[in-house]
């Protein structure tokens, strides 16, 4: 037989082909769904496989779903075969225990794609849903102490039959959310999308001819293995340990260490996460899938941020996890909030690469995803998720970035808009938080303050976030972030602090109030070395205060915010004298 050469202008034409039809079906995806978590916040993936289950492409959309997909993929070639999979029929399941995922609101839905009579792939994608049931609206409850309690778990199961839907399969999902009709909305837009995937790939296939493809997969996989290994292999051979807490998982109990130990020996490197806490209590464990997703993203953004995303790059990683802690549990355990831990995964391995990359990791981010979830009867019923933004980490060479998605989330913010139109509720207030960034040579970016206001008769609030004990952590003489917290009917005589971070079923009522403050993040440097007229102008601007310039940068501020520089000096020199 003729050995197929692919040469790699070729490789790289089709592999950003594969690309952009992962984008094309992310944007079908997105446009046909009807939950706003989808259409507006973004929360879903799309990616492309090959024949043997490996990641060709993926769209640059949530870094937890990195690799998510791939559960299910790999299960229907395990359980099934390439020989039992037919034109024609869809797959679902959301398990994290079994099927690949990482929460249960997190659907996976893939389809084979055939050309010419001859399996060639695989079309999938990943949307949360904003509800599947469980003992809080939103099936996304921090204090959760069992995976069923979350929600419906389902087993991989065909979706489509021989091109037509699984009435069967979708009743059984529908009835088990509170939101039926949305449900069935937001599944149609996600068959929609492996549909528009499935054909664009095989249209690739027709195009070029299924030998070609199968060499420039092989070929794009090898690169992005590549491409890592001469990543690592800049790096000094070593040992780089790091280690952070996450807040408590229940009140009363010890915070929880998440500990990395990060090996480079040449081209090679494993991470090892010895010495991390048990598992929790509660549902911020992390299952196998989301800690490589995790230790993916740490790496790609770490060491080669154009590295593609794909199963080459996945098979250059050692992964070691103790079974039993927090980011290996064992089942049942409740993983609902378990991006909470992730993030702080991600600023541990971020941690540790700062010693191996000096300067080109960040401070300290918010690293909290910081979820609400308001939900109750009106006309009809609704359910509001969101994730809040947060401050960036200060880099090496310039400010953080104020109330952004950070590591392992990269969901949109809701419009206000958008959230009044679709919901009874109300923004009162939507603003940064002064003085929430770490100080530093370059300023942390800033957290965010947002007061919602119910306007239906009642709701249930729940809720889970971290680094509400913990601060985001300073870099190289920078100061560290502030915390967040959730405050219930603030300004008021019963206003109150909710404690821990993880609260559901907070029953509230007709024009209740409950602001949301999410943390700050780190600042890079000394902060006496940043130049006092980007102090003032941070100042003026809100995003400092007064008191804070001359405190934590030395800069004397005159009664009309100009710098005063004699003083200014003054201060300066006492403290390097100091």
């Amino acid at each position: 037989m003729t050995e197929i050469v692919v040469d790699q202008v070729s490789v790289q034409v089709i592999g950003n082909a594969m690309l952009s039809v992962a984008e094309e079906m992310g944007a079908v995806l997105r446009r046909a769904s009807y939950s706003t978590n989808i259409k507006e916040r973004v929360d879903c993936s799309t990616a492309l496989f090959d024949a043997q289950g490996r990641l060709v492409a993926q769209a640059e959309h949530i870094p937890i779903h990195m690799g998510s997909m791939q559960g299910l993929v790999q299960a229907l070639l395990d359980e099934k075969g390439a020989s039992q999979l037919r034109p024609g029929d869809v797959y679902i399941t959301n398990d994290p225990y079994t099927g690949g995922g990482t929460h249960l609101p997190d659907i996976t839905m893939a389809a084979p794609v055939f050309h010419e009579g001859g399996l060639v792939g695989f079309s999938a994608n990943i949307a949360h849903h904003s509800d599947v049931g469980g003992h809080v609206p939103g099936s996304n409850s921090g204090d959760s102490t069992s995976i069923f309690q979350e929600g419906l778990r389902i087993p991989m199961v065909r979706f489509m039959i021989d091109g037509a839907v699984n009435e069967e399969v979708l009743a059984f999902v529908t009835l088990n959310s509170r939101l039926p009709e949305e449900r069935r909305g937001d599944l149609l837009a996600q068959l929609a999308a492996v549909h528009t995937g499935g054909s664009r790939f095989a249209e690739l296939h027709g195009k070029y001819g299924s030998a070609v493809i199968d060499v420039a997969c092989a070929q794009l996989l090898a690169y992005a293995r590549r491409r890592l290994e001469v990543a690592v292999a800049a790096i000094p051979d070593g040992t780089y340990t790091a280690e952070d807490w996450l807040d408590s998982d229940s009140p009363g109990q010890e915070p929880i260490r998440i500990r990395t130990a990060i090996t480079v020996a040449g081209e090679d490197i494993s991470i090892d996460f010895a010495g991390t806490g048990r598992q929790a209590d509660v549902a911020i464990n992390v299952v196998r899938s989301a800690l490589e997703a995790t230790v993916y993203y740490a790496l790609k953004a770490a060491l080669d941020p154009d590295i593609p995303a794909n199963g080459g790059f996945f098979d250059a990683v050692r992964i070691d996890a103790p079974l039993g802690s927090i980011v290996n549990p064992r089942p049942p355990a409740a993983v609902a909030a378990r991006t909470d831990a992730c993030q702080r995964v991600a600023d541990v391995l971020l941690g540790a690469l700062a010693k191996a990359v000096p300067g080109r990791v960040p401070a300290g981010s918010h690293s909290s995803i910081t979820y609400v979830t308001f939900a109750g009867p009106d006309e009809e019923f609704f359910v509001y998720p969101e994730v809040i933004a947060g401050g960036a980490g200060a880099r090496s060479d310039r400010d953080g970035l104020d109330a952004v998605q950070v590591h392992v989330t990269n969901s949109s913010n809701l419009p206000i808009e958008a959230l009044e139109l679709e919901y009874p509720l109300r923004v009162d207030t939507y603003e940064l938080i002064t003085d929430s960034g770490g100080a530093g040579r370059h300023r942390g970016g800033l957290g965010v303050r947002r007061d919602i206001r119910v306007l239906s008769g009642q709701a249930d609030f729940s809720a889970h976030a971290d680094r509400q004990t913990f601060p985001p952590l300073g870099l190289e003489g920078g100061k560290d972030g502030t915390t967040g917290k959730f405050i219930l009917r603030p300004g008021t005589e019963a206003e109150r602090a909710l404690p821990g971070g993880r609260v559901s079923g907070i029953t509230l009522d007709h024009g209740d109030v409950v602001r949301i403050e999410s943390p700050g993040s780190g600042g890079y440097g000394d902060p006496f070395t940043r130049p006092a007229d980007l102090v003032a102008r941070d100042v003026a601007q809100g995003r400092v205060s007064a008191q804070s310039a001359l405190r934590d940068y030395g800069v004397v501020l005159s009664e009309h915010g100009a710098v005063d520089a004699g003083a200014t000096a003054r201060v300066r020199g006492d403290r390097r004298e100091g």
